[in-house]
């Protein structure tokens, strides 16, 4: 485990210094990617204005429903720097035979294919996360008791882990395909699903997508798990959700584990 630890320092060292060559570039993402965050806050200011929640008896009201905008910020900030970018990159590597250089390395072949490639510019928005969280907390109608704030960081490692392992099922589809270049579109769709809070998805059409995406594809739990922990208050029913989310990170990363190892298996070089 060590030995992987500074592995991936060495390879964040690397995306830092080569961040830091181009700094207008690196300032120019933050900036677009902030400027992008702070229409989202507005529009969600905006509803405010003439709703008091989002769905009628959710619990959703203002304070709550950023504490929950907080959450996704800070899970897919952690997921967009640390495991979008090397996944993006596999799409080239399987076309020119870059990746038959990776998987004759003496470590694992996951580990280097989803870790090598740190962008700094995406934790801009995981900092507005953590400052909007920090603004959220003292103003929600009722505090988050320590053990909510205990299981907080848990239930976001569980919803990066359930990124993760949806990231590195569609770079499967990349070495079985050859060529993906709609990965990171087919990434945006899914997860525009959990932006928002479960309860929205009801009715005829939303009660079947909520339970899709809740025990099939679990992208619901990602953000709606951790922050109903914190901003709403924490009976006996949100054991069954945490455990919930537990258990469908580590499902998750077991069945990425196995797709992953079964592309890298009908892979062929690209110079045989």
């Amino acid at each position: 485990m060590n030995r992987y630890l500074r592995i991936f320092g060495t390879f964040a060292r690397a995306c830092l210094v080569r961040d830091m060559t181009f700094r207008a570039n690196f300032v120019l993402e933050c900036v677009t990617s902030l400027g992008w965050m702070a229409m989202n806050l507005a529009f969600y200011l905006l509803v405010f204005t003439f709703t008091p929640e989002i769905g009628r008896g959710t619990g959703w009201t203002r304070e709550p429903f950023f504490a929950f905008v907080a959450t996704g910020l800070i899970v897919n900030s952690i997921v967009q720097a640390l495991f979008m970018p090397s996944a993006e990159e596999l799409t080239e590597m399987v076309r020119t035979g870059g990746l038959d250089a990776v998987l004759v390395q003496p470590l694992d072949a996951q580990f280097l294919l989803s870790l090598h490639r740190v962008d700094f510019s995406s934790f801009a928005n995981g900092l507005v996360g953590v400052g909007l969280l920090a603004w959220a907390i003292p103003r929600l109608p009722q505090a988050p008791g320590p053990g909510a704030l205990l299981l907080y960081p848990l239930l976001v490692a569980c919803g990066v882990a359930i990124l993760y392992a949806l990231v590195i099922m569609l770079a499967a589809a990349t070495i079985l395909l050859g060529r993906n270049q709609s990965l990171y579109d087919f990434w945006f769709y899914l997860t525009n699903f959990s932006r928002y809070p479960a309860e929205i998805y009801s009715g005829p059409w939303g009660g079947p997508l909520r339970a899709l995406c809740t025990f099939v594809i679990p992208i619901l739990l990602v953000v709606n798990v951790p922050a109903r922990v914190v901003a709403q208050p924490f009976t006996g029913q949100a054991w069954g959700m945490v455990a919930g989310a537990v258990v469908a990170a580590v499902a998750s990363l077991a069945l990425s584990r196995l797709v992953f190892q079964a592309a890298l298996s009908r892979y062929r070089s690209a110079s045989s």
